[in-house]
């Protein structure tokens, strides 16, 4: 299995989001922490140089305005 997939896996004592690099933890973070939404890798020379996230917010019903 892939310890990266597994978030309870231990690699030499500690725990993998420790030996994950920065960008991948950040990535991590952002999916769990999103809803709705995109996170975008930007790679320039085969490295991450860049991270974003859009978040959306999504309302099931049209609001009612009065006139």
């Amino acid at each position: 299995m892939n310890a990266v997939a597994k978030n309870d896996v231990v690699n030499a004592g500690r725990p993998v989001a420790e030996t994950l690099p920065v960008w991948l933890q950040l990535v991590r973070e952002h999916i769990r922490s999103l809803k709705f939404g995109t996170v975008q890798i930007t790679v320039h020379d085969s490295r991450v140089v860049q991270v974003e996230r859009v978040e959306k917010q999504r309302f099931d019903k049209p609001e009612q305005i009065d006139t």
